[in-house]
């Protein structure tokens, strides 16, 4: 008989993400399905809580997650907080810890001095290794929204959140004529980006494997503006390096790197050494020629209520299976566990 384990959706800590993996729709169908579920407090969650309490699900103080049961699986999206040092329960979110990444010793370290698991939702795979639950799609839609927006010098700042009808309507405005390229153009991602620079009367150059195998330099960087959308899991020879900033005759202005994969030899753009945020979402690398880096590794809250429907009916299905011992959820566990052996 399948066990079906207490689920609690933990309040994120970075103020600026507004996402959920778990809509109150779909929590009301797991509590009919017959799991439990607790929800944290949340000012700053898309749906408010007493959407939640509706479905059926407990409510909870923010931060509560530290004192719930052992059994209980703790789902978010983004970093934890600092406290406690040792974690004790499964966590369900994006960890970013398997490739190298800034701080990834020291997360796999919490998790290995308190008995818990990552089971990482970018690890939430099918046999041939394509992500269960992604925000791909509108990662790269907000991404390449926003290269063409700093572009026409009109993105305003600090970003907030917004509806795609409202975006949209930005995009739609008239401009000049600009050249986009999006790089990885048939993953989620890129289609987003794609979909994204139609709307505002671009018809963008699209680049996937072939292309990228053998990188044609000079006409990359012909583009206004290029938008990357290719996250790999082993190291690749980059897309652009530093000394393709100084080529006098570079048109690119503007890179959205929607990957956001800093830090990490697997990086295809290491241009840059840190990300950018809503505050200043895009960053000065280069003055003469000009080009400037978008970095935020939180875009899809930008559109926070899309972006969390499409993630959440993805993810809904496999929730229901995080008891089954035949299920991708043990695939996320081995890498956990294979991950934290060849950190120590």
């Amino acid at each position: 008989m399948t066990v079906k384990p207490a689920l609690w959706l933990r309040h994120e800590v970075r103020s600026t993400e507004r996402r959920t993996p778990i809509t109150p729709a779909d929590a009301q169908l797991l509590v009919a399905d017959g799991f439990a579920v607790t929800v944290e407090e949340s000012s700053q969650r898309v749906f408010p809580v007493e959407d939640y309490a509706a479905a059926g699900c407990r409510i909870v103080p923010a931060g509560a997650w530290v004192d719930a049961p052992e059994d209980a699986v703790v789902i978010g999206l983004k970093e934890l907080p600092d406290a406690p040092a040792a974690l004790r329960h499964r966590h369900v979110f994006f960890g970013h810890a398997y490739k190298g990444q800034p701080g990834a010793a020291r997360l796999l370290r919490r998790f290995a001095d308190g008995g818990g698991v990552l089971l990482d939702l970018e690890y939430l795979t099918d046999d041939s290794g394509r992500r269960l639950a992604a925000f791909g799609y509108w990662a790269g839609y907000i991404g390449a929204a926003l290269a063409v927006l700093h572009h026409r010098g009109t993105l305003d700042t600090p970003l907030r959140p917004m509806t795609r009808q409202e975006l949209d309507t930005l995009l739609a405005q008239e401009s000049g004529p600009v050249s986009a390229l999006v790089l990885g153009a048939l993953g989620r991602c890129g289609r987003g980006a794609g979909d994204a620079l139609v709307v505002a009367g671009i018809e963008p150059t699209r680049w996937d494997l072939e292309e990228t195998r053998d990188l044609d330099r000079k006409a990359l960087l012909r583009h206004d503006i290029i938008v990357n959308g290719v996250l790999t899991t082993v190291p690749v020879t980059p897309f652009l390096t530093p000394p393709d900033l100084d080529d006098p005759d570079r048109g690119t202005t503007v890179v959205c790197d929607v990957t956001c994969d800093v830090g990490s030899p697997c990086n295809v753009l290491p241009i840059y050494d840190s990300t950018t945020d809503w505050s200043h979402p895009a960053r000065r690398l280069h003055d003469d020629p000009p080009l400037d880096i978008i970095a935020i590794d939180n875009l899809p809250s930008l559109l926070p209520e899309e972006a969390s429907v499409a993630f959440s009916a993805d993810l809904l299905p496999h929730l229901k299976t995080l008891g089954n011992d035949d299920s991708p959820w043990q695939r996320a566990d081995r890498l956990f566990r294979e991950a934290c052996a060849s950190s120590t």
